[in-house]
């Protein structure tokens, strides 16, 4: 046994770090967070300054019981998590779980994983820092407040479904999302014609060539863009003046948390979570620095390497040292920039991290090169028929520098025309004209937000910090307010007026198209409920600013300026009285919009949100004598734009569209998607296909495909074989048994003796799977990969021990009374069976209360 025990939060990094340290190390993963708040009553006391009551979850029992033997048996024990206050966090709990004393116990941290940062770390080891502990607190504290209070608001003032959550920073997001939608969607685009003239020159080589020059402000309308191509005909066009510049670019800083996944997104499309798991995999393999900060500084050592890579592969010229300053005066992590821990390495083996890594490599080394720089170029041209003036631009780069290496990308709303090159041109040079075009443009609304972009824009705006902006974006997604995808262009015709060489106007009627998306963020119909609920009722936690606060003082909590349970109960307080007066005061949301009167029964069209989802209906609830009619409303459909012929469509559905073999063909939407019907045999339809587009002769298609895969390949104790593929790959199915093929196995051409190996097997496995069980009760007793375990319902449960703490045999299982289990079951679940109670009482109450009215009137 080592005499040191040093703890880090993943199994990657502590194997790489054991090799660094060698014999006197034990290095050993606690496998991130050890402990969390309680889950009852919400594992905080609030009447006592706000105390947390922590727990070791069931999953991380193993972990904690192996680190505490390991502990007991080490001379010391050393605290290696990440550098962040989070990682701070874990080496406070780690201490607390295994009786360390917090004043006593050495906490090391580094922001690399090489041999000098690692053996520089054990020989400067540190306390644990109880402010950032604190920070860290405060944020896992405030964040449990708002979202267990919050979040039953939503259940019974928006309903639908217990999943509702609510969130300091991921409500923010949210917002801002819904807020862009609705910017697009009442944009109204306004047309305009851009004037460009194109002229021929001869360039260097003599050769000629032709370039552009741009006419004077875009005229607002047709009338005005033909009146100045008509005062062109016959035009002369001189250069009259020509101002040649130099220019340079600078490079950028090196990679933080935010500009990293900013980048990997516009370069290489990568989600902010994908961008976040390679960066982990690099640095705890040890290639790059650590990947959560929000400094753009470089060690004097990683200064050195670059000058070093810089000057040998591209000569001293391309090297101009610079510092970079951060944006953010209050850089939680004031560490290094996200580089590559030496420069000499410019790529890695790993296929999936390597364009990461080179993407990090190349943007560290151009941060140090020197600026490129460019000749810019205007000329003005006359024209001889009107007072306007044309104005040509080019630029010529006369040194690379950075460029050589590496260039930035840009959001959409950033991009720029880049300028091209143009001939050599004098002062009273005759330009020879070929065409001069007015076309059409229209202006844009702000385009939706990347995941990239909206990670860009909370930084802006000082909301949440480098851990937080991935984990923000799953949860807003995975809690269905916001969604991921692509939107179609629509046709949209512009005009185009030409006026050529020998002075005709032409026009022509083009169509481009407009408003296709790839890849952005889109609110949902409940995340435009919920944002515009929690706007109105709760206008602090919804503020930008007020969130941008709440990180100000958490930032001052890790510098020790104010006491996290004070600062807690600034907020909390108020917060918490708006909590009380919303359940009291406020109505329920439906998010309702009435769309008009249905004209075959004169009853009101309304788009609402349901138990569902989003909705129309046609009719009221409240009306007794009929029912209202309901159909769910298109993935690509919203509440907030759906338009009166849209809504009525949805109720054309169930659509009948022919016979086929004798029976009806129909088409509608299920429980599990649109479908085909066929007599009563129900085929699904593939996504992204219409309902009401759909014709006979396409369901019979895919009846005849269901039809041909649902056909016997084979047939076993004289059942039938068929195959097909499912979820997890590919199966055959026989005797309503689904035996998944491995990839030993060649699925298209399956042999007979291929089929029975497989079923014999999964008929040998099945045997040997249960021990004991009582269907009637959803319970069984099965054998597992690490033993017996109990399944109740859908849960795999422990089977606990006997009271003399040995385990059970075989035998004893297999005759084992059901009360023994399901005691055991209610230790893990509780109330497990109390529930089912429950609900068999409430109907007999539900009836007394219905039959009540009548007994009554009797006596009368």
């Amino acid at each position: 046994m080592a005499k040191n025990l040093l703890i880090v939060e993943s199994p990657a990094k502590a194997k790489t770090i054991e090799k660094i340290l060698g014999k006197d190390f034990e290095v050993r993963s606690c496998y991130g967070h050890i402990r969390d708040l309680e889950k009852d009553d919400m594992g905080i006391d609030v009447n006592n300054n706000y105390q947390p009551r922590y727990k070791v979850p069931e999953d991380k029992e193993r972990v904690v019981k192996e680190l505490r033997q390991l502990a007991k048996k080490s001379d010391e024990v050393w605290l290696a998590s990440d550098e962040d206050r989070e990682g701070e966090s874990i080496s406070w709990h780690l201490a607390e779980v295994l009786g360390l004393d917090p004043k006593e116990t050495k906490r090391i941290v580094f922001h690399e994983i090489t041999a000098p940062a690692i053996k520089k770390a054990v020989d400067n080891p540190r306390k644990i820092d109880m402010n950032l502990v604190n920070a860290q607190q405060a944020r896992r504290v405030l964040d449990r407040l708002v979202g267990f209070e919050l979040s039953p608001v939503l259940w019974r003032k928006i309903g639908m479904q217990r999943s509702l959550s609510a969130g300091r920073v991921q409500s923010v997001a949210v917002r801002l999302i819904v807020e862009r939608e609705r910017e697009i969607n009442n944009f109204i685009p306004e047309s305009s014609y851009k004037i460009e003239a194109f002229f021929t020159a001869q360039d260097i080589n003599n050769k000629t060539v032709t370039f552009k020059a741009d006419g004077p402000n875009k005229m607002s309308t047709e009338k005005d863009a033909k009146s100045f191509l008509e005062s062109c005909k016959g035009a002369n066009y001189t250069v009259a003046d020509i101002q040649v510049k130099p220019a340079k670019r600078t490079p950028a800083a090196p990679f933080t948390t935010s500009t990293l996944q900013q980048e990997a997104s516009r370069k290489m499309g990568y989600s902010v979570s994908k961008t976040m798991l390679l960066a982990q995999k690099l640095y705890e393999s040890g290639k790059i620095t650590y990947m959560r900060t929000d400094s753009v500084n470089l060690s004097d050592t990683a200064l050195a390497d670059i000058r070093k890579q810089v000057t040998n592969a591209y000569g001293e010229q391309y090297h101009q040292p610079r510092k970079f300053k951060n944006k953010n005066d209050n850089a939680q992590e004031a560490h290094e920039a996200i580089r590559p821990t030496y420069m000499s390495t410019t790529s890695v083996e790993d296929e999936d991290s390597r364009r990461l890594y080179e993407l990090i490599w190349k943007r560290t080394i151009a941060s140090q090169m020197s600026d490129a720089e460019f000749e810019k170029t205007t000329a003005k041209i006359d024209i001889s028929t009107n007072k306007e003036t044309l104005s040509a631009n080019g630029e010529v780069m006369k040194f690379d520098g950075f460029l050589k290496v590496y260039l930035e990308g840009k959001d959409e709303e950033d991009e720029e025309n880049t300028e091209g090159m143009l001939p050599p041109l004098t002062v009273g040079m005759k330009l020879d004209f070929t065409e001069m075009t007015a076309s059409e443009k229209f202006t844009r609304p702000a385009a939706r937000y990347t995941e990239a972009s909206l990670v860009k824009k909370l930084e802006e705006l000082g909301i949440g910090r480098p851990s937080t902006y991935a984990p923000t974006i799953s949860t807003i997604v995975k809690r269905n307010y916001v969604e991921k995808r692509e939107k179609e262009g629509v046709k949209r015709e512009v005009a185009l007026l030409t006026l050529s060489k020998n002075d005709n106007i032409g026009k022509q009627i083009l169509q481009e198209n407009t408003g296709a998306e790839k890849n952005k963020l889109f609110p949902t119909d409940l995340g435009l409920v919920v944002t515009d609920f929690l706007k109105q009722y709760f206008t602090r936690v919804m503020d930008f600013s007020f969130t941008a606060k709440i990180e100000e003082e958490f930032d001052q909590i890790a510098e020790g300026k104010i006491s996290w349970s004070k600062m807690i109960d600034g907020f909390y307080k108020p917060f918490h009285e708006t909590i009380e007066h919303t359940l009291e005061t406020a109505e329920r949301a439906k998010g309702e919009r009435e769309l008009g009167i249905d004209e075959a029964t004169g009853k009101k069209v309304i788009a609402r949100m349901g138990r569902y989802g989003p909705m129309v209906q046609i009719g009221d609830t409240s009306d007794e004598t009929e029912k209202p009619r309901f159909a769910k409303l298109k993935q690509s459909q919203s509440i907030e734009t759906i338009t009166m012929e849209e809504a009525m469509q949805l109720f054309s559905l169930p659509r009948t569209l022919g016979e086929y073999e004798g029976q009806e063909v129909s088409v509608n939407v299920g429980r599990f998607g649109p479908y085909v019907k066929l007599g009563e045999q129900f085929i699904s339809i593939p996504k992204g296909e219409d309902l009401h587009e759909i014709e006979l002769e396409r369901a019979i298609e895919l009846i005849n495909e269901k039809q041909q895969a649902d056909a016997p390949i084979a047939f076993y104790m004289e059942l039938p074989v068929t195959k097909g593929k499912g979820r997890f790959g590919p199966f055959i199915k026989w005797n309503d048994m689904f035996i998944n093929i491995p990839r030993a196995y060649n699925f298209d051409a399956l042999s007979q003796s291929d089929i029975n190996e497989l079923i014999e097997k999964k008929i040998a496995k099945e045997e040997n799977r249960f021990i004991r069980q009582w269907p009637a009760e959803k319970i069984s007793i099965e054998n597992g990969r690490w033993g017996p375990f109990i399944r109740f319902n859908k849960k795999m449960l422990k089977l606990h021990r006997k009271p003399d703490s040995s385990k059970y045999t075989p035998e004893e299982l297999a005759d084992i009374d059901i009360e023994v289990i399901k005691q055991m079951i209610e230790e893990q679940v509780p109330n497990a069976f109390a529930k089912k109670a429950a609900k068999k009482t409430a109907a007999p109450k539900k009836a007394a209360k219905k039959a009540a009215p009548k007994k009554a009137a009797k006596k009368k």
